[in-house]
């Protein structure tokens, strides 16, 4: 008997109540956390359908200092990144290394299988193998579930895999995470009630009522516990309510009782007719009393394969007998540790005695052979596991050919990551508030320092001068936007490894998602610089000049949000942003014109992200021809002559005058709103093409993040 827990405990009015939307629902009810003497609730539940996961002489090696470098690290490297850091040394002076080396075994429907071994063992390579997540071009040996291979949409649509690490979004509550995980992972077949008794089945089973409505939480938010942490990202990945659900060190970082909670759910959930594997560091007494059944690995070789129960006669038999005082994980966990640090070959005789152990015990035998695999699948889908095909007919769920790659249409996942996103961040409002009050502060310094600006030449430098910096700072203020993605990536590879949506709909829901703000941002930058510095043209100018900042910031957020899919961590990332941005203003045609800049540095002129809405405000504010920005004697402002008397600068006009054959006048016009472009070398681009350019760099740097995201987003060890 085990301790009834908070949150566990509900009444036998509420089981039946639960019973019952279950049933309708056409979801298998467990009853979890009751006093199994006082409480338990005995539903009429069939026989699971009989599964049985088999891995025979799985063999994977990696290089010898594979360095990752930035490269290395990419998103789409992750899992490589793991392989190629591990600090395991089990091959010999070749220039491979072994993470795993001929490992077999198998798993059954409600059962829970636990991978153990020190850190390096490849208990985590084994599952990712199991899952999937190691190409098949690098893996050697075999997967199968019923005896037939286990690979592709068939393994995505039935599985699920939760990684060591709460991917979740601070700011959802734990209902709102797990029904943004149905509306991607559950067909639109499906009507919204069914995917929110779906929820709340879940919730229940989960042990996760009393904290439904309580956001995840992070450093700064106060939210849930870690141990209902844990259980929500298990939720997130088994809504769909999977047969196999692999996971990577499920009760890590855990305290004793939220890690005996969580491997109860895990019971559960075998129980209800999956297929368990998990890692698992160290267990207690009490969680390896639930575990069924054990495979401890060493240097990527099998040194038990068992119950728990057997760890006692396997330890006296190869002469290590476990007192009885002693929790039998630990000492074998012990034991291994001390071959492998005394022996040259590790735990390699512990291995050998294994080998001779299941030999003599004849090894796993299955009580009756498993039916076949797509039958199997139809009668699991017809007991309403794997939700999201429930919907379907029998035929169509018996043919894992017509299994859809993914649940939802691309309009439904764009709509649902807006949702989602939109929640998320307004619920954190002060991120955007403070991020308007800093374009607003920005605007208003600038509007105070050139403040209602001539016409005179020393106004058009003041101007150009204006426009540089606006134009940049509108660059960089878009570097918010790096954290982003670099804070979302693991959820993004999460979510994407079991096609819960597709990676273009990410990029659409970014990006729609991205522009309202931007929208607000530039309105309130134009409203408070436009008429304080006194810029021509009225309300026409001002609608072009607020367009030009808002491509700018589009533009901006899009060449960020690229960069944060290249660098994995964010201060490397503003390092790069700040650098690259630094460049661009330097060759923009504000430093230096583009006629002087040398032949060998022209391209990246062309190239710069502020060339083009700098050039767009000159010519909105310069490209009226009769507007004067220079008369008479103003032309000597800036030159030796200008410090004389005005009477010496007429005699200097009138010799002019004379001698170009032409009457000049004080108030003649000398410098003209063109001449102002031709001096700054802006002739090239018209500024409606210079804004079109503008925007499409935007749509530019969104589509290589797409590139990005597709081509190494792969979720696979190679």
């Amino acid at each position: 008997m085990h301790e009834t827990r908070p949150g566990f405990q509900t009444t036998h009015e509420t089981r039946r109540d639960t019973a019952s939307t279950m049933v309708t629902s056409g979801d298998i009810v467990v009853d979890i956390g009751a006093d199994e003497e006082q409480d338990q609730v005995t539903l009429p539940v069939a026989r699971p359908v009989p599964y049985l996961l088999s891995f025979t002489d799985l063999s994977y090696s990696v290089r010898r200092g594979r360095g990752a470098g930035l490269m290395g690290c990419l998103p789409s490297r992750v899992l490589g990144c793991l392989a190629s850091t591990s600090t395991d040394t089990n091959s010999s002076s070749s220039n491979t290394r072994a993470l795993l080396d001929g490992i077999s075994g198998s798993a059954r429907e409600g059962e829970i299988l636990a991978v153990m071994g020190a850190s390096g063992s490849g208990k985590s390579t084994l599952v990712d193998a199991l899952a999937g997540r190691i190409s098949r071009d690098s893996l050697r040996g075999s997967v199968t579930l019923n005896g037939e291979p286990l690979q592709g949409r068939r393994l995505r649509s039935i599985s699920a895999h939760v990684m060591q690490d709460d991917l979740l979004y601070p700011m959802l509550t734990v209902r709102e995470t797990l029904l943004y995980a149905a509306e991607f992972r559950l067909s639109g077949a499906l009507s919204p009630a069914r995917k929110r008794a779906r929820v709340d089945a879940l919730i229940a089973q989960l042990g996760l009522t009393r904290a439904a409505d309580t956001i995840i939480g992070d450093e700064a938010h106060r939210g849930v516990s870690g141990g209902e942490r844990r259980r929500v990202s298990i939720g997130a990945d088994i809504i769909h309510d999977p047969i196999l659900l692999f996971l990577d060190e499920p009760t890590s970082g855990l305290d004793s009782a939220s890690a005996f909670m969580v491997v109860e759910v895990l019971r559960d959930i075998a129980r209800s007719g999956s297929v368990v594997v998990m890692t698992i560091h160290q267990p207690s007494a009490r969680i390896l009393g639930i575990l069924d059944r054990l495979l401890l690995l060493s240097r990527g070789r099998t040194v038990y394969a068992g119950t728990p129960a057997g760890l006692k006669p396997f330890f006296a038999g190869f002469g290590s007998p476990i007192p009885d005082n002693e929790n039998p994980a630990e000492f074998s966990l012990d034991t291994i540790r001390e071959l492998e640090r005394l022996q040259p070959d590790g735990a390699a005789t512990l291995a050998d005695f294994n080998d001779t152990w299941q030999e003599a015990h004849g090894g796993v035998v299955m009580d009756s052979p498993p039916m076949a695999l797509e039958l199997a699948i139809a009668e699991s889908v017809s007991r309403g596991k794997l939700v999201a095909r429930s919907s379907t007919t029998e035929e169509t769920a018996s043919s894992s050919s017509s299994v859809p790659t993914f649940a939802n249409p691309l309009t439904v996942e764009v709509w649902v990551l807006m949702k989602r996103s939109f929640t998320n961040t307004w619920r954190m409002w002060e991120l955007f508030a403070t991020r308007l009050g800093t374009i607003m502060v920005t605007g208003f310094i600038l509007a105070t320092i050139f403040v209602h600006l001539d016409d005179t030449p020393k106004g058009v430098q003041e101007r150009l001068g204006f426009f540089a910096m606006a134009m940049s700072t509108m660059f960089y203020v878009c570097g918010d936007a790096l954290p982003v993605f670099v804070q979302e990536r693991h959820i993004y590879l999460r979510e994407t490894a079991h096609n819960a949506y597709r990676r273009i709909s990410y990029v659409l829901a970014n990006a729609l998602v991205t522009f309202p703000p931007l929208t607000i941002l530039s309105l309130a930058f134009a409203a408070t610089t436009f008429f304080a510095v006194g810029l021509a043209g009225g309300a026409t100018s001002f609608a072009f000049f607020t367009l030009v900042v808002l491509a700018s910031l589009w533009a901006g957020s899009g060449f960020v949000t690229f960069i944060s899919a290249v660098v994995p961590h964010v201060m490397l990332g503003y390092t790069v942003v700040v650098a690259i941005l630094a460049y661009f203003l330097l060759f923009s045609g504000f430093f230096i014109n583009r006629d002087r800049i040398p032949g060998y540095w022209v391209w990246f002129h062309y190239m710069s992200l502020v060339k083009y809405p700098y050039q767009a405000v000159l010519q909105n504010e310069f490209g009226d021809a009769t507007r004067c920005f220079a008369r008479g004697i103003q032309m000597f402002d800036g030159t030796p002559i200008a410090g004389m008397s005005e009477a010496v600068k007429m005699k200097v006009l009138g010799a002019i005058s004379a001698t170009l054959g032409t009457n000049m006048t004080a108030s003649t016009c000398v410098v003209t709103g063109a001449d102002v472009l031709a001096q700054q070398a802006v002739t090239d681009l018209g500024k409606w093409m210079c804004l079109l350019v503008t925007a499409s760099l935007g749509f530019f740097f969104r589509a290589l993040f797409y590139v990005v995201l597709l081509v190494g987003s792969k979720n696979k060890r190679k």
